[in-house]
């Protein structure tokens, strides 16, 4: 089987520059490369922090986010791509720097199985961050 590594994630969102603004300061992305994709009439950015990479679209004429995709539990009732997630060292701690940086917060789970939570991006998408203990 061919070797393969994670690369990128990608959203989509109305207003490129609101969004690089907002993956800077409420989770610390940079920008790595801005570019225009003809066929797709998307100004694009991918954003950077350390080894992760996010990419950005501004798509002329693009719909806007469907209410149900703002939400988890309705998400999951839907096919297709649903969301990237991150590990996190202290879900707690996380959540406390979130509602400092004024995140939305859309969902947290503290189950037997895990915690985590989901926080919408400025377009509305979600972004899921677990806490999994190392090893």
């Amino acid at each position: 089987m061919a070797e393969f590594t994670f690369h990128h994630g990608g959203v989509s969102v109305p207003s490129l520059d609101e969004a690089i603004a907002w993956y800077g300061h409420v989770l610390g992305f940079a920008v790595e490369k801005r570019f225009y994709i003809e066929a797709a009439r998307s100004h694009t950015a991918m954003l950077r922090k350390g080894p992760l990479r996010f990419e950005v679209f501004e798509v002329a004429g693009a719909a806007p986010l469907p209410e149900d995709r703002r939400h988890p539990p309705r998400d999951v009732k839907t096919h297709g791509n649903k969301h990237v997630a991150f590990r996190v060292a202290d879900l707690e701690a996380f959540l406390v720097e979130m509602a400092d940086k004024g995140a939305d917060v859309a969902f947290v789970v503290r189950e037997a199985f895990g915690k985590g939570c989901f926080i919408r991006d400025c377009a509305g998408n979600l972004i899921e961050f677990v806490e999994e203990p190392e090893g």
